[in-house]
């Protein structure tokens, strides 16, 4: 009887590692696709798919390792914002992760991005499988059951990362993280790509504009008061009607001190020509002026337009986190 169910046993355990040796008859996520920079391996099958359409990333740019405080750390870390799309793919085990990450690469280079940090097994750093795993595939993410995840598992002290960075031709910027594990032990091999793309966060979807009063604090500590309430298509200097309440809390701020005079500023970001962007400052500071003067009441001779481009930044323009900062309407004191 013993030997029976040893033999059944062996027969449950052969019949577990059968099931992760095989590829997904299909993709297992409903409604998923790939990513117009980067289609899949020819053969794979779409196991894992998120969007984010405004993110943080922290993508790997050096070797993992165990820190003297005793934290896992990368040597080098970059930190994007943006448009995130998270995909992960089951291959077929004939092939190696060495010519799946070859035709990445080779996809990649000619979309016109640079790779910036390549790795393959130890040279990843202690424990780069593990990361992925925990952080960024977990059973949560794959969508297929234990074996599409298993080869995230098992192949993760195989693997092979890169990271690829560039601009795309209409400017935007594109960051893109590679994690390739081997078929090992007669499993299936399986990707993980990560995506970003540079793109301003939507505003408008929360309102919080300061209010006359704090306006008025703002003047009376710095002199100046940043009004992020007053909205512009891009390109464009006509003010959009979502910006009524901001305009109406600025003249109600006006009106309660009829001695005030300020200059109504524009800032740009530093996207695009600057002689263009000063033209484009000062006609949409022209715009909330007249905003000011003929929809609420305000004297047009308190009220002094000025545009300054990007010449005033709040924050580096090198993200887009502080881009969107930097594109405000300031009210100053004169």
């Amino acid at each position: 009887m013993r030997a029976y169910r040893m033999l059944g046993l062996l027969v449950c355990m052969g019949s577990v590692s059968l099931a992760y040796a095989r590829m997904p008859a299909e993709d297992t996520v409903k409604g998923g696709k790939d990513h117009p920079l980067l289609s899949r391996f020819d053969g794979a099958r779409l196991v894992g798919h998120d969007v984010k359409e405004f993110d943080e990333a922290a993508l790997p740019a050096g070797k993992r390792y165990f820190s003297k405080d005793r934290k896992w750390m990368f040597e080098k870390t970059l930190a994007v914002e943006g448009k995130v799309t998270r995909l992960a793919y089951n291959y077929p085990k004939e092939r190696s992760s060495l010519e799946v990450m070859r035709n990445y690469q080779a996809a990649l280079e000619r979309a016109g991005l640079k790779v910036v940090f390549a790795c393959a097994r130890e040279a990843c750093g202690e424990g780069m499988g593990e990361h992925f795993l925990d952080k960024r595939i977990g059973q949560g993410f794959i969508k297929g059951g234990e074996a599409s995840w298993a080869p995230f598992n098992y192949g993760r002290g195989d693997g092979r990362y890169l990271l690829a960075t560039g601009t795309r031709p209409d400017g935007t910027p594109m960051h893109v993280a590679v994690w390739v594990v081997a078929p090992v032990q007669d499993h299936i091999g399986a990707v993980y790509q990560e995506i970003v793309e540079g793109k301003p966060m939507e505003g408008g979807k929360v309102s919080a504009s300061l209010n006359a009063a704090d306006m008025a604090k703002g003047i009376a500590s710095e002199g100046k008061v940043a009004v992020y309430g007053v909205y512009f298509d891009t390109g464009k200097a006509e003010v959009k009607p979502e910006s009524k309440p901001a305009l109406a809390e600025m003249a109600k701020m006006l009106q309660q001190d009829p001695k005030l005079k300020v200059f109504v500023v524009g800032h740009t970001d530093n996207q695009g020509e600057l002689t263009r962007n000063l033209d484009l400052s000062q006609k949409r500071a022209e715009s909330v002026a007249r905003a000011l003067a003929e929809g609420y009441k305000v004297d047009a001779r308190r009220l002094s337009p000025k545009g300054v481009a990007s010449y005033a930044p709040l924050a580096s323009n090198r993200l887009d986190a502080g881009r969107q900062k930097n594109r405000r309407v300031e009210l100053v004191e004169q």
